[in-house]
């Protein structure tokens, strides 16, 4: 089993029913998905960024929970729906 971890940075928009998530974008570090959130955050028709990572198994698709590194303006309270 080899494990690898992905940093993700996910901007969040406003919606109907509140806030919901927007096209996440893979980073190579996690300084860069801190970085990519930060920048997402403040691009118009956003509210707010978060950079997350996962770790697992690519190959059985074995991923455990996504881990918040850091978030940036209006992010859901409950990301466990995400």
């Amino acid at each position: 089993m080899m494990e690898v971890t992905y940093y993700v940075a996910l901007p969040f928009a406003p919606s109907d029913d509140g806030i919901a998530p927007g096209e996440a974008v893979e980073c190579l570090s996690q300084n860069a998905a801190v970085m990519r959130a930060e920048a997402l955050s403040r691009k118009p028709g956003n509210v707010g960024a978060l950079a997350f990572s996962r770790t697992g198994d690519p190959s059985s698709g074995d991923f455990g929970d996504a881990k918040v590194i850091r978030s940036f303006g209006e992010v859901p309270a409950d990301l466990s729906t995400l």
